[in-house]
């Protein structure tokens, strides 16, 4: 009864279906959250009569054979790298990307860390920050007497210096591509980690070819379709259901055979 290891094959993919757009829909307002889809292969057939083999000693041959699939395995967890809407928010520390590009952001140690959240504030110091405290590399550092902070769409940031006419230029924002952006690894917090899979970083300034424009005052809010999840989660419910049926219709059928006298 192939059908029970078939069918338990399929439930798991369908959990693990589950798990991923629950994790899309409890990121709906995660800003600058990216949505991820599953991706499944079948698994290997067993040959009980192979294509193409002579059926007889006249030379007739097997058209299609009987191949027997064993199920379904998870192949990928794919990121949906499009751009999520961006919100007015009036905070002239909020930054969103319009276009492509990540902030490079300076992780404790030496790793470097790529985000599309620019949720930013300022250290005791005066540095532009993440959420979390860490530098947004190149570093910017806002003077402590300044009353107003300007961003422009090439990321350069001007500081207004109380009893000054003229902004003082105090630092440029830069952004990262990468060959495959998909292929970063997720840390949690808003964070990516360049790998093998998504290639070299780029850097480069925002508004040059390749990169996005900065907008200050804004945020880029979750790419995640509320409608299409809900759809999602009702067709994996299903699947889940109908593997489940065949294991109760093998199940059925081997306690027919239990049953003979």
């Amino acid at each position: 009864m192939r059908s029970l290891s078939i069918a338990a094959t399929g439930m798991l993919a369908q959990q693990l279906n589950v798990e991923v757009i629950a994790n899309n829909i409890a990121n709906i307002n995660t800003t600058g959250f990216k949505r991820q889809r599953a991706e499944f292969h079948d698994l290997l057939y067993q040959d009980l009569l192979r294509a193409g083999t002579n059926s007889s000693d006249t030379g007739t041959v097997v058209p299609s054979g009987i191949q027997i699939g064993l199920g379904v395995k998870p192949a990928a967890v794919y990121r949906i790298t499009e751009q999520g809407a961006l919100v007015i928010t009036d905070n002239n520390l909020d930054v969103a990307i319009n276009g492509k590009g990540l902030f490079v952001v300076e992780l404790p140690g030496t790793q470097t860390g790529y985000t599309r959240s620019g949720a930013f504030g300022l250290s005791p110091a005066g540095d532009l920050v993440t959420a979390n405290g860490y530098v947004v590399k190149p570093g910017v550092t806002i003077p402590s007497n300044a009353v107003d902070i300007t961003i422009n769409a090439q990321g350069q940031v001007f500081a207004t210096i109380e009893g000054q006419t003229a902004p003082l230029n105090v630092g440029q924002l830069q952004l990262a591509n990468f060959p495959n952006e998909a292929g970063l690894q997720a840390l949690g917090d808003n964070l990516f980690l360049e790998t093998t899979a998504s290639g070299l970083a780029t850097i480069g300034t925002p508004g040059a070819p390749g990169f996005g424009k900065i907008q200050q005052g804004a945020l880029e809010t979750s790419n995640v379709n509320v409608v299409a999840e809900i759809t999602n989660l009702i067709t994996a419910q299903r699947a889940y259901e109908m593997n489940s049926r065949v294991i109760q219709a093998a199940d059925e059928m081997l306690s027919s055979v239990v049953q003979l006298r």
